[in-house]
């Protein structure tokens, strides 16, 4: 399993960088820049990172992009640690709200997504299996289940 991470501070400009940093690392490890499912990758790399830096008030975050080993060469896992033990609440945005959809998008587009204590804060966690279809699913469990 190959393992790349990077440091994202509390500043809103850091979304932009850590969607910069996803692309090089997809295209480093044989996704290619015109992927679907690449794309679909650094969207959820943008809603993770966007609420680790808007809603938790950390100075830091940590995002992580796991590629799978031999057997599961399709697989990428991408997390987010942060400082805060808040666990994600989705919220339901009206028509017009600028926000409140981040998890829901994550729901949607990911194979699989969670999140789980990690220390004193939290890590959440999504996967793409790259020879599955993307299609709306049913949400997680709470604390880092499989789709049901």
């Amino acid at each position: 399993m190959l393992q790349v991470q990077l440091e994202v501070g509390p500043d809103p400009a850091e979304v932009g960088r850590a969607r910069r940093w996803a692309r090089s690392r997809l295209a480093g490890s044989g996704w290619e820049d015109d992927d679907s499912l690449a794309e679909t990758l650094v969207l959820l790399i943008s809603e993770l990172v966007t609420n680790a830096v808007v809603h938790t008030g950390c100075p830091a975050a940590v995002l992580r992009m796991l590629f799978g080993s031999a057997e599961s060469a399709g697989t990428v896992r991408v997390e987010v640690a942060d400082a805060s033990c808040r666990p994600p609440r989705p919220r339901r945005a009206a028509g017009e709200d600028t926000g409140g959809r981040g998890l829901e998008l994550v729901d949607g587009l990911a194979d699989r997504w969670g999140w789980q204590p990690e220390g004193a804060g939290k890590r959440i966690w999504c996967e793409i299996d790259r020879g599955a279809p993307v299609t709306p699913g049913g949400q997680s469990d709470a604390r880092g289940g499989a789709r049901v």
